[in-house]
């Protein structure tokens, strides 16, 4: 006859430790019983109340747990912190479950436990590492003071990353999100001081991107430092969800969402003058949510042309087009490649008082006060060519599309500039002769691409040589490979190379220097046009008229000394 299962007062199955000590005569039931249901109102493990109501001592429960379920046991003053595999256990779980992993070899892990009938944790730790789980019993004071000796060195950890509180201020609408949000651990003081800290060691090494990156050993986080990805940190990997729901916050991003991806911004203040925008991108991947911020710095707009890299002729050809009535300019590249800053640039050289500027973007990138400007949502119904039709009935004088992405977009575009308005936007193609023949690939009439647009220009960023520089002794046969004409090579000149210093972090670049291919659209290229001429063909008519090839424009830059041959080899294809 199988044997009756004990229960409480109310009836309900008595299971766990309560019912192994009854059972073992350790309790009577009016005890257990009251000594659960204290645990269920006050909401505390049983051990917790069990031992604090003094019916059993410490190291007594410990010693019968051991005999009870055949575990062993063993005494936590004999080990070292330092000494555990701190990693092997999510370092949440095991304080949540209050476990203590005490040795790992292959797939067998060792943990420290003070009560063995938590199977809860035990199965939650199997899945996690995927090991099979040998409890050690351990005296549950022991367990609690080792917990909290592991606990406060994370934290210290933490602080040691985050180093001293980083002065930083967001803006209000920032602050008005943090003290809307629930008090849940996203506001734990060493995540809140390590994240100012990424985000002014950012701003501080002119970073343009950070990376929060998940995997399922390590947590990275990498800086874009002059268009090159950079490790910066390595925090420990239990900080990632806290990290994520910090930025969530400060983005008014949906902190319970974690299946799809997420976008907003946030605005840093940095000083009394300075101002950054931050555009915020959420990814679920395979060990959690990668968060990449995107630093946008309104002052680079504001820095004029000479700043962008542009040499004479090419600055005098850019701003003849942009100053015409009514036309097109193109510019073109990759992602990444200054694009948005150079179609700034030119907007803040027009932004005038008696000027109506209007741009659709997705999203607007650089806040430039005195623009009528326009983020493009596609899910309200807000695209490209609405937000263009909407322009024109607004008395517009120069219009910026963020992106040409397809037919209906163009079209509406070329009409703006054949009637009576200046239209800048981006197209992502290699060089300015292929551009004109990815119009016509898309669909456009050659007549309408040769009636409105006046000028493209493609482009690419290369890493700027930091005044710790020195000249290199560099072949003449790899010279001429690259693209140097031997009447170029008279030895007068030599190419520099990096060095690394202090000022650059020992990369030998700082900052970043802009490589142009500046294309007007003289009558000759628009009868290639109308002929419906291919790229190879505009791209030899343009040479012939002067024009050079991006690879021929970084190498102007290597012979002035501003980067170096491998920058330029690197980014501009010939």
């Amino acid at each position: 006859m199988a044997a009756v299962q004990p229960t409480t007062a109310a009836g309900a199955p008595m299971s766990g430790l309560a019912r192994a000590l009854m059972q073992a005569g350790r309790l009577t039931p009016p005890q257990a019983d009251a000594l659960l249901k204290k645990s269920i109102l006050e909401k505390l493990p049983f051990i917790d109340v069990l031992l604090a109501s003094g019916a059993i001592g410490g190291r007594e429960l410990a010693v019968f747990c051991a005999d009870t379920f055949a575990y062993p046991m063993l005494d936590l003053q004999a080990l070292s912190p330092a000494a555990l595999p701190a990693k092997a256990i999510d370092p949440k779980l095991m304080q949540s479950q209050r476990v203590v992993a005490l040795s790992k070899r292959g797939n067998k892990m060792s943990v420290a436990i003070s009560d063995p009938t938590n199977t809860q944790a035990l199965d939650q730790i199997k899945f996690q590492t995927e090991t099979s789980v040998e409890p050690v019993i351990v005296p549950h004071d022991a367990l609690v003071r080792l917990l909290a000796e592991l606990a406060k060195n994370s934290e210290q950890l933490m602080g040691e990353l985050a180093g001293e509180e980083a002065e930083i201020q967001f803006a209000e609408e920032q602050e008005a999100a943090l003290v809307e949000a629930p008090a849940t651990d996203v506001e734990d003081a060493p995540i809140v001081r390590f994240l100012n800290k990424m985000l002014m060691d950012a701003v501080n090494m002119g970073a343009s991107d950070l990376h929060f990156e998940p995997f399922e050993k390590f947590y990275r986080i990498r800086f874009r430092v002059d268009g090159v990805l950079v490790e910066h940190a390595q925090p420990p990997i239990a900080i990632k969800d806290k990290l994520v729901s910090r930025i969530k916050v400060l983005a008014k991003l949906d902190i319970s969402e974690k299946r799809v991806p997420q976008d907003g911004r946030m605005r840093l203040i940095v000083s009394p003058t300075k101002t950054v925008d931050l555009r915020i991108s959420t990814l679920p991947t395979l060990f959690g949510e990668k968060t990449v911020m995107r630093i946008l710095d309104p002052t680079q707009a504001q820095m004029g042309i000479d700043a962008l890299g542009y040499d004479a002729d090419q600055k005098a050809l850019l701003l003849d087009a942009i100053s015409r009535p009514y036309g097109m300019v193109l510019v073109t590249g990759p992602t990444g490649s200054g694009k948005t800053v150079s179609l700034y640039t030119c907007l803040n050289i027009l932004n005038k008082p008696g000027i109506n500027i209007s741009t659709a973007e997705d999203p607007a990138e650089i806040n430039l006060p005195g623009v009528n400007q326009v983020n493009v949502n596609d899910k309200a119904g807000l695209t490209f060519p609405v937000a263009l039709k909407s322009f024109l009935r607004q008395d517009p004088d120069i219009i910026m599309v963020g992106e040409i992405r397809d037919l209906e977009t163009a079209d509406i575009a070329i009409k703006a500039a054949q009637t009576g308005h200046m239209v800048f936007s981006t197209l992502h193609t290699n060089d300015a002769p292929s551009t004109l023949t990815r119009l016509m690939n898309m669909g456009v009439a050659p007549f309408n691409i040769a009636s409105s647009i006046v000028l493209i220009t493609a482009q690419r960023l290369a890493r700027r040589l930091c005044a710790c520089k020195r000249p290199v002794d560099v072949s003449t046969d790899l010279l001429l490979r690259a693209g140097f004409r031997p009447a170029q090579l008279d030895g007068s000149w030599k190419p520099y190379g990096p060095v690394g210093c202090e000022r650059c972090n020992g990369t030998g670049y700082k900052g970043r220097v802009g490589i142009y291919q500046i294309m007007p659209i003289t009558p000759a290229i628009e009868a290639l046009i109308l002929a419906h001429g291919n790229a190879m063909q505009i791209a030899a008519q343009s040479e012939l008229e002067g024009v050079r090839s991006l690879r021929q424009s970084g190498l102007v830059k290597v012979k002035a000394g501003l980067t170096s041959l491998e920058e330029v080899l690197g980014c501009t294809n010939e």
